[in-house]
């Protein structure tokens, strides 16, 4: 069985949450933030140790609030997204103000995760069954293979905000359960019984609300960070340096290793309710629903 890691992404900051620290928002019984819950689950399940990606400007509080407390659970480790944080020969440009986006942040892993992982967005609440499924599909991952990868499935209606509309990544599955395609979908929100939204090219989209969608929740092997690494570069050569908005994306990466056959994605289905803070509104909800899992004894009063 090999150790596995879970590598959280908590260096943004949410603008459409209002510019605050969305991940740090205080939202259980005792004031435990969604992470906690994440890290708890994760524990559970099997995994052996914890890394934050943060910032360093955000380092301070971010020890405060979880890290000082994690550490005494679970091996723990941090790395920081920096702005320069860019292959040999290029520069920050003129105007970035901030990093490329979450396959950047999941690049500072580089070097430090030696061991299968899993992948997590800092604010969202993914469920017990995600971590145990892919754990299990980690733990058992032959590393002499590469590009065999897996991502938690979720289903689109459990993962829609009554606050707004959202962004996500509806996922084309072949039969065997394997991933054939990603498409970053903007805008959805649940409109008579579908899931109505618009594609990269700005068309309307309407989707059944049992599709499957990736949360960022992905279960890599230790290959993945060169490929990563390669994938960076190109992306910067191919106009990334000079588009000062331009993000290197985590699904996009994987999509295109699918596309061009350099790796293969098990989708690993949960009928677990996600939820989160893509709203300011959405806190209370979020605390509402932690409360009801607390009190149906599926987390205990304090974790």
């Amino acid at each position: 069985m090999n150790k596995t890691t879970l590598v959280i992404m908590a260096a943004g900051m949410g603008s459409r949450y209002g510019g605050g620290i969305k991940q740090l928002e205080k939202v259980g019984p005792f004031g435990e933030i969604i992470m906690d819950y994440s890290i708890y689950d994760a524990k559970a399940a099997g995994f052996d140790k914890v890394v934050f990606i943060t910032r360093r400007d955000l380092e301070k509080e971010f020890r405060e609030i979880i890290g000082n407390r994690v550490e005494k659970k679970i091996e723990t480790q941090y790395v920081f997204q920096e702005l320069d944080n860019l292959p040999e020969g290029f520069t920050v440009p003129d105007g970035r103000a901030k990093p490329w986006g979450t396959g950047h942040a999941v690049l500072s892993c580089q070097g430090v995760v030696k061991e299968p992982c899993a992948i997590i967005n800092a604010d969202d609440y993914y469920g017990r069954e995600a971590f145990v499924k892919v754990h299990d599909f980690l733990a058992k991952a032959d590393l002499e293979e590469k590009g065999k990868y897996c991502m938690a499935g979720f289903i689109l209606g459990n993962t829609l905000s009554e606050n707004g509309v959202v962004t996500r990544g509806v996922c084309r599955v072949d039969e065997a359960g394997y991933l054939k395609k990603v498409e970053e979908t903007f805008g959805i929100g649940e409109q008579d019984g579908l899931a109505a939204g618009k594609n990269a090219a700005g068309e309307p989209v309407v989707l059944p609300l049992d599709s499957p969608v990736s949360m960022n929740m992905w279960g890599v092997t230790p290959d993945f960070f060169d490929e990563l690494s390669q994938g960076f570069t190109g992306f910067l050569k191919d106009g990334g340096i000079s588009d000062v908005k331009s993000e290197y994306l985590l699904p996009q990466v994987i999509d295109t290793m699918v596309q061009e056959k350099r790796a293969s994605v098990r989708v690993l289905e949960t009928l677990d309710k996600w939820f989160g803070v893509t709203y300011k509104e959405d806190k209370d909800a979020v605390v509402s629903a932690l409360r009801k899992l607390v009190d149906a004894g599926v987390y205990p009063e304090k974790l």
